[in-house]
């Protein structure tokens, strides 16, 4: 078993270095770097959106997360499908790829600043990109090197390091070409995985219909903590207003389904291809990628339940002693055979590396192209790629910190780390950027003030919900407790005993930070932008490829 998995990691990594080197060879211009000279061909830009969009988070964390919850977890697949692929580019790629090519923008940050003549907004959306995304990659590090310490028989701290140095290296040399022709290969790596995991998995239980029958009727094997929570079973969607159903409806489905329409590592993509025609080209190979990962994951999830009740007389979550993102690498070990094993690692790899490194290219061209060059420099032109090259180098340095961290501390509480921090980044993007995004493409009566009110009260008022309301973000982070001593300002204490606070079925301490800054964004946006100077006609005409109004006689 060993030999096979090291000799097929060998060939994956002299493939992934390979195409990482094209990508070097390829660059030779800022433009190259950061958006690929803007030639890239649609099915490379597809595969690329969707493995950026879909990591090991989604397939081991979320994975897990589906076998404590069930099947409510496909209406997740279903916003990835509509909201993520389909409206995100037929409606908001083809814009973005005709307004950023108009205003010759290379980044999301730059993009949004210089639609808004704002170097604020450029400025203010790396920083928070830079700052606020490392909690988003140390999750996805944190779930690789989990489980290829568990095959590979490696300490946790040395699969972190190496995993992560081998991503370094091309992201660092070959900037987003290199990323996106290693993308195709890991997407297509994905997609074969999981379509195997889905099919072995229905012929080790038995048949479709008859497993997902006996997994109805280990309703009655609900632990008692989920049941009070809201649990009803794994074929059933939570109690309506219960705490799992606020947690799985505002977090999981709202802000990680609606949150991924203003992801910057994704936004970019759009700008890599030649015309809108090419985006539209990639929306079935996009959705088809969707459904063959994360849709065949959120199944297979739940199913788990059957094998460790059927071996074991224990629900999955038991089994895994209460750590969700130990749930399916427990089940690939334990119930499928050997060779698959070594296909899966392949896959957890693709997964992470193509998140992995689309992110650590969105940190490095928000320092060395929005912060560095754009506000530093005031946009003087010079050492683009070396500072960005420098700012993906200190990005992979803070995710590797705080993913050994987040290990140390949270790791065997089943905190479910990997799945909470993809939803806290996907909702903090939602809450900053899409109120302002949505006007840049299709509004001429947003203003900057009303831009930079809905990115400053989206930003701020959902991050103070996630310190001091939402109660496991806010628990994890330990400040609501140090400040008041309570974890959640929506708990309070009766003789000692929690309670929750409610607003009828409103529980107010499982309402997602996203529920919160998102409409927060959305009021300041449009009432500032009513009460403020709108801008130059000539620079929307610009923007939107309006041709300006003939004169008078």
């Amino acid at each position: 078993m060993s030999m096979w998995v090291g000799l097929a990691v060998l060939a994956y990594l002299i493939a992934i270095g390979y195409l990482g080197y094209r990508g070097y060879k390829g660059t030779l211009s800022a433009t190259d770097y950061l958006i690929a000279g803007r030639g890239t061909h649609p099915y490379i830009m597809a595969m690329s959106y969707g493995s950026t969009f879909i990591s090991t988070s989604a397939i081991v964390g979320f994975g897990g997360v589906a076998a404590m919850y069930g099947f409510g977890l496909m209406w997740l697949a279903f916003m990835n499908i509509l909201v993520g692929i389909f409206v995100a580019f037929v409606l908001f790629g083809s814009r973005t790829r005709h307004m950023g090519h108009r205003l010759d923008a290379h980044t999301f940050p730059e993009f949004l600043g210089r639609r808004f003549q704002s170097p604020f907004i450029q400025g203010f959306s790396g920083a928070l990109i830079f700052l606020v995304m490392p909690l988003y990659t140390a999750a996805v590090l944190l779930a690789t090197a989990k489980y290829v310490a568990e095959q590979l028989g490696m300490p946790y701290e040395t699969a972190l390091f190496v995993f992560s140095a081998v991503v370094a290296v091309y992201v660092i040399m070959g900037g987003i070409k290199g990323v996106m022709y290693t993308d195709a290969l890991q997407a297509t790596i994905m997609v074969a995985g999981m379509s195997v995991l889905l099919v072995l998995t229905y012929h080790l239980l038995g048949g479709f219909s008859s497993v997902h029958r006996e997994l109805s009727g280990l309703a009655a094997q609900v632990p008692e903590k989920l049941i009070k929570a809201g649990h009803q079973g794994w074929t059933r969607m939570p109690a309506f207003g219960s705490p799992l159903w606020w947690t799985l409806v505002s977090t999981i489905m709202a802000g990680v389904g609606i949150g991924v329409l203003a992801q910057p590592q994704l936004a970019v993509r759009y700008m890599t291809v030649r015309s809108t025609k090419e985006i539209n080209r990639g929306v079935p190979t996009g959705g088809l990628f969707i459904m063959l990962t994360v849709g065949f994951a959120y199944i297979v999830g739940p199913l788990t339940n059957v094998y460790f009740f059927r071996k074991l007389g224990k629900i999955s979550l038991v089994a895994a002693a209460g750590d969700v993102e130990k749930i399916i690498p427990m089940y690939i070990k334990d119930a499928l055979p050997e060779w698959f094993a070594v296909l899966f690692m392949l896959t957890v790899l693709s997964a992470a590396m193509s998140t992995l490194s689309g992110q650590f290219h969105a940190m490095g061209t928000s320092l060395g192209r929005d912060l560095y060059e754009q506000v530093l420099r005031k946009g003087r032109k010079a050492g683009t790629v070396l500072a960005t090259r420098v700012g993906v180098a200190l990005g992979i340095l803070i995710s590797v910190f705080l993913a050994f961290s987040l290990e140390k501390k949270f790791g065997k509480t089943g905190t479910e780390i990997v799945a909470r921090g993809t939803a806290i980044f996907f909702g903090l993007c939602a809450c900053a950027f899409l109120p302002m995004y949505i006007g840049a493409l299709w509004s001429r009566a947003v203003t900057r003030a009303g831009a930079v009110a809905g990115m400053l009260g989206g930003a701020f008022s959902s991050l103070f919900w996630m310190l001091f309301v939402h109660e496991k973000a806010s628990t994890a982070l330990l400040l609501c407790n140090k400040l008041f001593g309570v974890r959640s300002l929506g708990i309070t204490l009766e003789d000692g005993v929690e309670k929750f606070c409610r607003a009828g079925p409103v529980i107010w301490a499982f309402v997602d930070p996203a529920i919160i800054g998102f409409p927060v964004a959305v009021v300041l946006t449009v009432a500032v932008s009513a009460v403020t100077r709108k801008p130059a006609s000539e620079h929307l005409d610009h923007c939107f490829g309006t041709p300006a109004p003939a004169p008078a006689p």
